[in-house]
């Protein structure tokens, strides 16, 4: 059997991962070493030269291996892929999803992995039939051109966003499981990602101070900043009629209105837990933030909720107030530190 075809890609349609990040290169390398036919594009001209030439680095406890991905601009790919696994900050999906609609075939799907409920926004733009779910919580980061830091393996799910399962889920079901055999199938993607959002919303809490996710998680004086940010969240899930799904140690049951206290610190503290074991000791946040230099996801992927929870009727002023201390740090207007993650915590008590 040619290289490829149980998971539904060949030479002439290989898988096109557009975005080359920490994400995507990642998924991109894995499936170029195991012989998957795959293309990439990325907008950094240096990142898609050293990716085809040198090769892409993928480094760290899970893995060391340099793979050379077939790669481009987006100005200079040429032809039309049946999958596209998308792959950019939550922010550029609809400047993503314009530019690669020209090279979707008409009977093929794009699948988001990404963070937020990025499905929504490409559903209006590309067609919810061309339009598959995934979630991905493996750590990774970008270190530069060529380089991306593989930190740990986690859960990774798959599912349509109408909650079918088709032959098309199985085989990017399959294609994921190289990748990380343990990935998931799901008839429920809006569970899982609305599971994440809860906990999105707590890393962007812990990006408020310079201090690792594990030391944010473990102290007890920041417990009510993450407890509330990740009750509003899992409020406004509710109301909309999703079942949040946990993951990694992650329980979003803890979370839900009326719930204990008590599950809630058991679950924050898993959390410190599976986070002191990363190589990953900081969310993709606070390397914006602190190292890039640049804007977060916070407005598509947190500040969605709170428009959202209005839709809904649910007030969620802790998480209102944490999107606006973002782009306060994005502005030059506060910086990283515990002062800043105070003013969250004023707004929760």
């Amino acid at each position: 059997m040619p290289a490829g075809l149980e998971w539904g890609v060949t030479p002439e349609d290989p898988v096109l991962v557009w975005g080359g990040g920490a994400i995507g290169g990642t998924l991109a390398a894995t499936w170029a070493q195991a012989g998957i036919p795959v293309h990439m594009v990325d907008v950094q001209a240096e990142h898609v030269q050293a990716t085809r030439t040198t090769g892409l680095r993928i480094h760290g406890p899970v893995t060391e291996f340099v793979q050379i991905v077939p790669s481009f601009t987006p100005q200079e790919l040429r032809g039309s892929y049946s999958t596209i696994v998308l792959a950019v900050k939550a922010q550029a999906t609809e400047e993503a999803a314009r530019m690669l609609a020209p090279h979707l075939k008409a009977d093929g799907y794009v699948l988001s992995a990404q963070n937020g409920l990025n499905e929504l926004a490409l559903a209006q733009l590309l067609g919810a039939e061309r339009t598959m779910g995934c979630f991905v919580n493996f750590g990774a980061d970008w270190h530069g051109p060529g380089d991306i830091l593989f930190g740990n393996r986690a859960a990774v799910v798959v599912g349509e966003i109408d909650g079918s399962v088709r032959e098309r889920t199985r085989r990017m079901h399959a294609l994921l499981q190289v990748f990380e055999p343990q990935a998931v199938l799901t008839d429920n993607i809006w569970g899982y990602l609305w599971g994440k959002l809860a906990y999105g919303a707590m890393l962007f809490a812990t990006a408020l101070t310079a201090d690792s996710m594990s030391a944010n998680f473990a102290d007890p004086e920041r417990f009510v900043a993450f407890d509330t940010v990740a009750r509003e969240v899992m409020a406004v899930a509710r109301a909309r009629g999703v079942d949040p799904i946990g993951f990694n140690g992650f329980d979003p049951a803890t979370f839900f209105p009326g719930a204990s206290e008590t599950g809630a610190r058991a679950s924050i503290a898993a959390l410190a837990a599976f986070n002191a074991k990363t190589a990953k000791t900081h969310s993709g946040i606070y390397r914006d933030l602190a190292v890039r230099k640049r804007r977060t996801e916070v407005d598509p992927q947190i500040g969605v909720i709170g428009q959202l929870g209005r839709e809904a009727g649910v007030p969620t002023p802790a998480i209102d107030r944490l999107v606006a201390l973002i782009h306060d740090i994005e502005d030059g207007r506060r910086t990283l530190s515990r002062d800043t993650l105070q003013e969250l915590i004023k707004a929760c008590a």
